[in-house]
């Protein structure tokens, strides 16, 4: 079973790896208030789980779900949980607890239905209630939201918090996970598992008795020094809405308590984005004078893009610079919605001064886009990915914002540009002087870790001539594109230094001029279909 699946990567240094499964009657977007406290140290998996989420694929099993769940889970990640899907959690860890580093469920019940002493949902009420829900799922799906939302703080706007995140009506597809919840019982599992797992629950639960499933499980996990069970004050069912920064610190604690989150990695030295953004900020009045080469590149992702008059389709222009790509757009989309993003503002005012009222200008940073998800048709990008040195947040943001079957044309320069520069200074000293770009190898490997994304890649090979080298470095200058690099020489470069560098550099002269040659790397980026 494939399972619909977003990959989110950690903002900062990614210390760990989390494998999201929400509950029954719920989706994937039921994490997103948790993101904020958890993706500047976690790269975040979100599943779509069949059997529990409206929309999704009917009749599935358990046995698949399981299957496909291990399938997409990476290896020693740390499983969390909400409801049903802590019950997947554990079920997942139990089969492989090898893979798994940790377990965390979230107002979770290992015997969902009552059974003797153990606390749990009345068997009548259950019984009853899948009756409704057999009989009229979007009234069953109503109720099961009333009884989620009992005990909150604010139980109305919790309430309509939770609709909000359902895109879809409820209907036969969610009979499975109701099926699972009156058969699971993992009660003997959770006291043999050998992972470190945390329960948290929640006080005003009004599905699972977050008092006595405490004190239930305490006795239970009594003699595993590996478990930890809280009850979260004052909370209802539904934790990840209710209580998420709550949530996310507890995770955090109690991972790094025990020694699963891994210590920050060195980063290479890769430009700041302010450096980036001020330094095409100050070159905009001039850009469009020196931009050869870029008109030139621009113009041949052009000609990859099929006029379609009479498709209305959303368009991102993403490192629109001067907004010079905007006429040729829209010739071949008339009918289309424009808008121009760039992460330096000197750039977005210049090509507003330009265009106004047309089009729509952003400034924004291609790895956090300001834009919804599923906003946008066609992605238009020429000569700007080369300043995303985190291949795997640009292109898992691509995914987020395009929509199903939507498109991401770019090209962006690799690692062979300006080696004869690099060359010349490499004569001189040992600094970095021209900057680092990523190479085919490095986003082929970062577009595999974005579920549903297909990437297609072509390299092309641009030289253009100079009679003086001095001419080069200024057109870099006033392109913008300089060096930019932490590690570059402090203060400014000797005179000594140039001279050693231009008589390095004549050694390449052919034909009376210099070259400088651009690697350009063509690349279209296809968001599938659900």
């Amino acid at each position: 079973m494939e399972l619909r699946r977003e990959y989110l990567p950690a903002i900062e240094c990614a210390r760990q790896q989390l494998v999201l499964l929400h509950g029954w009657g719920s989706n994937r977007d039921i994490w997103r208030p948790l993101l904020a406290g958890l993706r500047p140290w976690a790269d975040i998996h979100l599943v779509e789980l069949p059997g529990c989420a409206p929309g999704c694929e009917s009749g599935a099993r358990l046995e698949q779900l399981l299957t496909g769940l291990a399938a997409c889970c990476p290896a020693q990640a740390v499983l969390v949980g909400w409801s049903l899907g802590g019950q997947l959690a554990l079920e997942l860890a139990a089969r492989d607890p090898s893979r798994v580093a940790a377990v965390v469920t979230l107002a979770s019940n290992p015997r969902f239905v009552a059974a003797g002493a153990w606390p749990g949902m009345d068997v009548g009420d259950f019984e009853a209630f899948r009756a409704g829900y057999a009989a009229d799922p979007e009234a069953g799906l109503r109720r099961f939201d009333s009884l989620q939302s009992a005990g909150a703080g604010d139980p109305r706007a919790l309430l309509r918090a939770l609709r909000r995140h359902r895109s879809q009506p409820a209907g036969g597809e969610l009979r499975p996970g109701l099926e699972w919840l009156a058969q699971l019982d993992q009660r003997e599992l959770l006291r043999r598992l050998a992972v470190p797992q945390l329960h948290l629950l929640a006080e005003n639960d009004g599905l699972v008795p977050g008092a006595a499933l405490a004190a239930a499980l305490g006795e239970l996990l009594a003699d595993n020094e590996r478990a930890a069970v809280e009850v979260l004050p004052g909370a209802s069912h539904v934790l990840p809405l209710e209580a998420p920064a709550a949530v996310a610190s507890r995770i955090g604690a109690f991972l790094e308590s025990g020694g699963l989150l891994a210590g920050p990695v060195e980063q290479p030295a890769t430009p700041a984005k302010r450096d980036i953004a001020a330094s095409f900020s100050r070159a905009a009045c001039l850009y469009d004078s020196v931009a050869t080469l870029q008109r030139a590149v621009a113009g041949q992702l052009l000609e990859r893009l099929q006029p379609a008059a009479d498709a209305a389709l959303n368009i991102l222009d993403l490192g629109c610079g001067t907004g010079s790509s905007r006429p040729d757009l829209m010739r071949r989309y008339p009918r289309g919605r424009y808008i121009g993003l760039d992460l330096a503002e000197g750039m977005i005012a210049h090509a507003r001064q330009r265009f106004e009222p047309a089009g729509l200008w952003l400034v924004g940073d291609a790895e956090a886009l300001p834009l919804a998800a599923g906003a946008l048709d066609l992605v238009f990008s020429s000569l700007a990915f080369q300043w995303c040195y985190r291949p795997e947040k640009l292109f898992a943001e691509l995914n987020r914002v395009l929509s199903p079957g939507g498109r991401c044309v770019f090209a962006t320069l690799g690692p062979d540009t300006l080696h004869e520069l690099r060359t010349a200074w490499a004569a001189v000293d040992a600094h970095q002087h021209v900057n680092r770009f990523l190479a085919v190898t490095e986003l082929e490997a970062a577009a595999r870790r974005v579920p549903g994304m297909q990437l297609s890649l072509q390299r092309d090979y641009h030289c253009m001539r100079y009679s003086r080298v001095g001419e080069l470095l200024s057109e870099l200058k006033t392109l913008g594109a300089h060096n930019m690099n932490r590690d570059r020489p402090a203060g400014l470069t000797s005179r000594r230094a140039l001279r050693g560098m231009s008589a390095a550099y004549e050694s390449q002269r052919a034909g009376g001029t210099l070259p400088a040659t651009y690697e350009v790397i063509f690349g279209e980026v296809r968001k599938a279909y659900d």
